[in-house]
């Protein structure tokens, strides 16, 4: 009965580890959060896994990851009753094996071990921004996004410096309460690096927020406030024309440039200029084309690519279908014609992208039966040109990897312009969500980055970190931000060697678990050798007489 009550106790806390960790973000609770959970929030997370046993820690460690994913991510369930179950279920997945691994620092080091928790933590963090299930939703830095002091640290080490600064203190605290055992000096340690990480942020904070730039530039971002993957001409008619009259308003202000959302307009512009399909199509695209020309500034927006799949066959097949492939892309529209396209690297998993339709053909036959939209995959990290401004635009989803934008950077963008879609949410939370994540990538790079997004959070991004008038979401309107350029000529050491800190983790990570094999194997030899000496010690009348035995 006491094991069970000690089981019973150890579930229900991790039950609350993973709502207080939701929490710390934007929930259906507190559309803000309360961020300064972040700096707690793991401490109980690290006391269940120090105080389960090896037996039901794997249960424990599915049972946090559903149910914080099942509680910080509640609105996917507006985007397709199978998203809130396949994120849940793949990331509890994930802390199955992350539970263990966690514990196991506990049993190779026993002293001291929260340092080896908090790297170990560290490259699970960075270890799930990789490959095909790449999800950054859920990383701890997020949720201060606000903190701009703090974080000023990102354009050294990206999120994932910040990220080890902000685990260890609570690695450390889960530790004294375990062993019941105070680090006077680890605590004292840990407060320096605090104290130091604050005064530099509050340094760099005030350089940027009076250095003058060198040049600026006026963009109009409109934001339209509809669900552009709901289809049908009509639909795509009303949305342009939203779109238009709200740009045409914008222009009232004499903005250098207006950016759209991502796929703000839906109909192909090369496709069916190349290959028209039917008069409706054409005269909504010759409508595009002919507005475009009226502007007299460039025009950035989301417009899907087609390009013909299969060369030896015609556009329009015998079946009525179109021999096409499509991309999420971005288009650089000005005189009337696409000076410049730039297609999405870093697609959606399973939502927008499944390469595994051999492997795995249930779940690819599932994900077609439910109507998911597939993309190829752009490879090319775009740089538009405007004059003497050089900008990149990350679609959606990317602005979340400070990989991605970095590349931009070092191929010479001065301005990062990221397109978004979060309408079909429906939730404020959600494009908050996506706003704090995608923030860290202007202080990363120290460039400007501008929000134009459908219905929310569209806003500026300064160097700094701070945040420029964030317009109302789910709101039909635009605004005309002036954004500065040139405050950083140079690349920051971040966008020279991007996710390093990640890396360095994943590579000590091995190192030291082996290691702590290595350790636990010597310690468990002097135990057995103590031991037996003590067991044996009064049979021997001198030093001499147990030496010689």
């Amino acid at each position: 009965m006491k094991k069970v009550g000690k089981f019973l106790f150890l579930v229900f806390l991790t039950l609350g580890a993973a709502f207080l960790a939701s929490l710390a973000f934007p929930s259906r609770f507190l559309e803000n959060g309360i961020p300064l959970l972040a700096f707690i929030s793991l401490l109980p997370m690290f006391y269940v896994i120090n105080k389960s046993s090896w037996w039901y820690t794997w249960f424990l460690g599915i049972l946090y990851g559903f149910v914080f994913y099942l509680e910080y991510n509640f609105w996917l369930k507006t985007f397709h009753p199978l998203a809130i179950l396949i994120a849940p279920v793949l990331e509890s997945v994930q802390y199955l094996v992350l539970f263990p691994v966690l514990k196991s620092a506990r049993s190779l080091f026993k002293k001291r071990y929260y340092l080896v928790q908090a790297l170990f933590y560290s490259a699970y963090l960075y270890l799930t921004q990789q490959g095909f299930l790449a999800y950054p939703y859920g990383n701890l830095t997020a949720a201060i996004y606000e903190f701009t002091s703090f974080i000023q640290i990102v354009s050294i080490t990206g999120i994932w410096g910040l990220g080890f600064l902000m685990v260890l203190p609570q690695t450390l605290l889960s530790e004294m309460l375990c062993e019941r055992r105070v680090y006077r000096k680890d605590l004292a340690i840990i407060s320096i690096l605090l104290i130091v990480n604050e005064c530099y942020g509050l340094t760099v904070l005030k350089y940027y927020r009076t250095k003058e730039p060198s040049d600026s530039v006026r963009i109009a971002a409109v934001q339209h406030n509809a669900d552009t993957w709901k289809g049908g001409y009509y639909t795509y008619v009303e949305n342009f024309h939203n779109l238009r009259d709200l740009t045409i308003e914008a222009m009232k202000e004499n903005p250098d440039m207006v950016v759209w959302s991502e796929t703000a307009f839906v109909p192909s512009v090369p496709w069916h200029e190349k290959y028209p399909s039917n008069s409706y199509t054409s005269a909504l695209c010759d409508e595009f084309v002919n507005f475009g020309l009226t502007l007299g500034v460039p025009l950035i927006t989301g417009n899907p690519e087609g390009v013909i799949k299969d060369e030896s066959l015609p556009p329009f097949l015998d079946d009525g279908s179109w021999n096409w492939k499509t991309y999420n892309t971005v288009i650089h529209f000005a005189d009337g014609s696409v000076q410049g396209t730039y297609r999405k690297q870093h697609l959606v998993p399973f939502t927008e992208h499944f390469p595994y339709e051999k492997q795995l053909p249930t779940v690819y036959r599932i994900l077609k039966e439910h109507d998911y939209k597939w993309w190829e995959t752009g490879t090319e990290a775009v740089v538009f040109k405007y004059k003497d401004l050089q900008f990149s635009t990350p679609i959606c989803f990317e602005d979340t990897f400070g990989v991605l934008s970095a590349e931009f950077v070092k191929n010479g963008a001065d301005m990062i312009i990221n397109l978004s879609n979060d309408f079909w949410s429906q939730a404020v939370q959600a494009e908050r969500q996506h706003m704090q994540l995608a923030a860290f990538r202007a202080i990363e790079n120290r460039r400007p980055l501008l929000r134009s997004t459908n219905s929310g959070i569209t806003c500026l991004v300064l160097p700094s970190g701070d945040i420029i008038d964030p317009l109302q979401p789910f709101t039909m309107t635009y605004h005309v931000y002036d954004v500065p350029v040139g405050q950083k000529e140079s690349l920051t050491f971040y966008t020279r060697h991007p996710d390093l800190f990640g890396k360095l983790y994943l590579i000590l990570s091995p190192i030291l678990f082996i290691y702590g094999i290595f350790i636990s194997i010597e310690r468990k030899k002097r135990e057995e050798f103590l031991a037996l000496v003590s067991k044996y010690e009064h049979i021997f009348d001198s030093v001499d007489d147990r030496y010689e035995c």
